[in-house]
């Protein structure tokens, strides 16, 4: 991660941090074992054959003798505090943790005095989980990401569209009364990174009675599943066929990408309407990325549909619902990414189009 977080800040938080033990309830090896593999890590001692890793090296020092400063860690070079963003963030996220900390008023506090400090270099610790109604932390850059749990992941639908009811309106629980049968709804909790091709083929396994099976079958028997929501639209299944061969490629770890995810639900058809007055212009999104600090990615393809009538004439009104519907979406958060038609009809050079625009996409959300 390139270092945004400055020298200034980094001293500030020292100096905040200075009458706060950064480890909580626990310990020195106990926190930093939650972040770092501690047996892997070298020895700072020059006695290296008593004391031949940093467990044994923090235990002689911190625990044993302490006869280290209490804040010897925002220096030492082994875990990266001092000049790595990423780093220093997981830290202080940690910092917060339940199993850290157990007194909300102390969490409360503590994260004030973070994100007043870190505000001026454009970060923030937010809350993405929750442990027993305790809140669980990371860090992101302020304007990342969505605000909000993500409750109700429904996509690729094959079929007529669901019909869909509040069992609790407060909660924004909804229930998938009829069709459900034609769409797919993960109903697992979101990770704090996102959801992977993994996380998508277990819940897939576990949905489909495949458990048993090899996981190579599981995710062709998935892929198959999404490709057959794109119906006879050879553009945007060049797209995923495109992402899948990063799956082959570089694992299953990396972000699921998501065809025909409900964003909006009208639960009326559009014969329903006046033409021209359907309140929720845009109810699916073409694919969606989930990655960390919740991060979104839509990804559309743009058809003549877009921007012309149905006699093929330009639709100036048409396009102009489409970008105030991207305007609405990057207010909330989203990042929003748009291939025009033609752009994926070439075949190889489209493919290479694709494959490049993966590749810088993942490079820009890695930073």
């Amino acid at each position: 991660m390139t270092s945004r977080i400055t020298d200034v800040t980094r001293r500030r938080l020292i100096e905040g941090l200075a009458t706060t033990a950064w480890y909580g309830v626990l310990n020195e090896v106990e926190f930093l074992g939650r972040l770092y593999d501690l047996d892997t890590l070298p020895t700072t001692d020059s006695r290296s054959t008593q004391f031949p890793t940093a467990r044994e090296d923090i235990i002689q020092h911190c625990i044993a003798n302490l006869d280290w400063p209490d804040d010897w860690i925002f220096y030492d070079e082994r875990f990266g505090l001092a000049d790595n963003d990423d780093a220093l963030l997981r830290f202080l996220a940690e910092m917060l943790h339940p199993a850290v900390r157990t007194n909300l008023t102390e969490v409360e506090q503590l994260h004030d005095f973070l994100n007043q400090t870190l505000v001026h270099d454009g970060y923030e610790i937010v809350q993405i989980d929750a442990i027993s109604g305790a809140p669980v932390f990371a860090g992101r850059r302020i304007g990342a990401g969505v605000p909000g749990s993500m409750k109700n992941l429904i996509f690729a639908a094959d079929g007529p569209k669901p019909e869909i009811v509040f069992t609790d309106a407060l909660n924004n629980d909804v229930l998938v009364i009829k069709n459900e049968q034609f769409c797919l709804i993960y109903d697992r909790p979101l990770a704090a990174h996102g959801l992977t091709w993994a996380d998508l083929t277990s819940w897939w396994a576990e949905h489909e009675g495949l458990t048993a099976e090899p996981v190579r079958e599981v995710s062709r028997s998935l892929y198959r599943r999404l490709d057959r929501s794109l119906g006879d639209n050879d553009a945007e299944r060049r797209i995923l066929r495109t992402y899948a061969e990063r799956y082959v490629r570089l694992g299953d770890d990396i972000p699921a990408l998501l065809p025909q995810v409900y964003l909006h639900y009208d639960p009326y058809t559009r014969a329903h309407h006046v033409p021209g007055a359907a309140p929720l212009p845009r109810q699916r999104m073409d694919f969606l990325l989930l990655l960390p600090h919740r991060i979104r990615i839509v990804i559309e393809c743009d058809g003549r549909q877009h921007y012309a009538d149905e006699a093929g004439r330009a639709d100036s009104q048409r396009y102009a619902e489409m970008v105030a519907e991207d305007r609405e979406l990057r207010l909330r958060g989203y990042e929003v990414y748009r291939f025009g038609g033609a752009e994926l009809i070439d075949g190889s050079a489209t493919d290479k189009r694709l494959a490049a625009f993966f590749d810088r996409l993942a490079e820009r959300y890695s930073t």
